[in-house]
């Protein structure tokens, strides 16, 4: 079994967990709670990890595709839009003409996608969503939201690594 090292992030997923099995399992006799808790608590546990490791796959991905700006340690990739006309700031044109390429190649891949995936993959990774609040907006059950991210994310990769991103 696998333990959330994160104190902050064990909480929540305990709290997650407690909240499903009163919200879906609230009529069922106290001698099973336990044992329905357990399974629920191991699926949130692995949905945690579920989400680090996609969350990890799309930072390393980014933070690769832009250069690291050496006076900013809070650098994000997907901040590179042009400089506003009125902005004293200075960028090398070929390095802003390799961003905007690289950002305008994610953005056409998005765009790819059947509409559904890219739902769930813009609200569940851009927008932050959890499992839940991503199938409420959708109207779909949580197993097609996991489902439509994960087709997404191996699509993504796929046309992402077709046309040379890499990270």
């Amino acid at each position: 079994m696998f333990a959330v090292r994160d104190q902050d992030a064990a909480l929540d997923v305990v709290q997650d967990a407690m909240l499903k099995l009163t919200e879906h399992y609230a009529g069922k006799p106290a001698a099973e709670l336990p044992m329905l808790f357990q399974r629920i608590l191991q699926n949130a546990i692995h949905d945690y990890f579920r989400r680090l490791k996609v969350r990890s796959i799309w930072t390393t991905l980014l933070s690769a595709l832009g250069q690291k700006d050496e006076r900013d340690e809070e650098y994000d990739p997907l901040e590179t839009l042009p400089a506003r006309s009125d902005s004293n700031a200075t960028a090398d044109p070929a390095d802003l003409a390799e961003q905007t390429q690289t950002i305008a190649t994610i953005e056409h891949a998005l765009s790819r996608l059947p509409a559904r995936q890219r739902e769930a993959f813009l609200l569940r990774y851009w927008e932050e969503l959890d499992v839940a609040e991503t199938a409420a907006a959708m109207g779909c059950s949580e197993g097609s939201v996991k489902t439509h991210c994960s087709r997404a994310v191996h699509a993504l990769a796929t046309m992402l690594k077709a046309r040379g991103v890499t990270p």
